[in-house]
């Protein structure tokens, strides 16, 4: 759609962030900045120093926010959600985690508007095939553990026209839905869509079944780049791990268990 609703959001209110997270996990500590080179590095900084399980950090504005492979996340002050959260889960659990985080932002963008919600593997959100949200995973050993900080950046007023770069691949919240989108609200629904999602990972439920239905990679044509390697197919299914089972030509499977999934035309 064009862009032509005139929106200004107000700044985001974290005390009522913070409020309504009481008592949860992901939450408990809810850290807010005008300006970061980049929520992952903050987050990743204050993990290190042993900061809780759950704690929360979000930005305005990133002046060097990056998603996979290390692009880059377009967004003016106020545009999106940026943000990162530390949590602790086991080696074993992370693939889950990653479910969690993609599913927790499908949900929230669900609450919003009318169109299906995908997910192009393995942890983008899409609407109608354009990218609304990302979410980038990286996990250090600690001694105890691992620390994981999973960033997620979601688009609420991008004006996607207004940058010829992504024009034709995103999305944003407000011109899917046509209507002005409070992102406070937006916050809190994501933090406890997260939060009852990464409690159910931590005692041990799989939610490869829910993820997996909301894969529109599925049934395509694919290529897979890793490296300087190209590999083709079709997407079959997915494993318990969330790896991608991939079909080739000549009738045998692979799996692939990380990479950049291209769909054929």
């Amino acid at each position: 759609m064009p862009w032509d609703i005139e929106v200004t959001l107000p700044d985001l209110d974290i005390d009522a962030v913070r409020r309504s997270l009481s008592g949860r996990i992901i939450g408990c500590r809810v850290l807010h900045y005008p300006s970061l080179d980049s929520t992952m590095n903050e987050a990743r900084r204050l993990a290190g120093g042993g900061c809780p399980e759950g704690l929360v950090v979000v930005a305005e504005e990133q002046m060097a926010g990056r998603g996979r492979f290390g692009r880059l996340w377009i967004s003016g002050p106020g545009e999106s959600l940026l943000l990162s959260i530390v949590v602790r889960p086991t080696a074993e659990q992370l693939s889950q985690v990653n479910m969690a985080a993609t599913l927790a932002v499908a949900r929230t963008v669900d609450g919003h508007i009318d169109a299906r919600v995908t997910i192009k593997w393995p942890n983008d959100v899409r609407i109608g095939g354009r990218k609304v949200a990302g979410i980038l995973i990286e996990a250090d050993s600690q001694a105890g553990g691992i620390a994981a900080v999973v960033g997620i950046g979601l688009n609420v007023s991008v004006d996607t026209g207004g940058h010829p770069e992504i024009a034709a691949t995103a999305a944003s919240l407000v011109e899917e839905a046509g209507a002005p989108v409070e992102r406070t609200g937006v916050l809190v629904d994501l933090l406890r869509q997260f939060d009852d999602l990464y409690t159910r990972v931590r005692n041990e439920s799989s939610l490869t079944g829910e993820w997996s239905s909301r894969l529109d990679t599925l049934t395509q044509e694919v290529e897979v780049r890793r490296g300087s390697e190209v590999l083709a197919g079709v997407a079959r299914a997915v494993d318990d791990q969330g790896n991608l089972v991939l079909e080739r030509p000549d009738g045998s499977t692979f799996t692939v268990v990380g990479g950049e999934v291209t769909l054929q035309a």
